[in-house]
């Protein structure tokens, strides 16, 4: 059965699609924007402070489902440029403990709003 999983914690779709779906234990989260959802706002800085506050928005998802960072198995994360590598792959490679999810890392022509960086996750129970 297909649940949808959302929270005032995470920013609010900015389309007709879902913060993330839940369906037999598995979790599809949506690609994360760097909007902070207190004030809907990008938070300001370069690619790591994008990238610092995107995992804060899958983190609350992820608690919202009941899950935790530790769950995601598969990442995709989209890049409006792939010189922004190195400074994403410095912060993505914080957030996790004992082992990294699969991953794609992709350049794109541009992202949502003119964000430098989009992640998307899928995590599993």
């Amino acid at each position: 059965m297909k649940k949808v999983v959302s929270t005032r914690n995470a920013p609010e779709a900015i389309g007709p699609y879902s913060q993330a779906i839940e369906v037999n234990g598995i979790l599809f989260v949506s690609g994360m924007l760097p909007i902070d959802p207190t004030t809907g706002d990008f938070v300001p800085g370069g690619v790591k402070e994008q990238t610092a506050q995107i995992f804060i928005n899958i983190k609350a998802v992820l608690s919202a489902a009941e899950m935790n960072i530790g769950h995601i198995v598969k990442t995709t994360v989209f890049l409006s440029d792939m010189s922004l590598f190195d400074g994403m792959n410095q912060v993505y490679a914080t957030q996790f403990k004992d082992s990294f999810p699969a991953r794609s890392t992709v350049a794109v022509k541009g992202l949502p709003k003119n964000s430098l960086v989009e992640i998307e996750v899928i995590a599993a129970k």
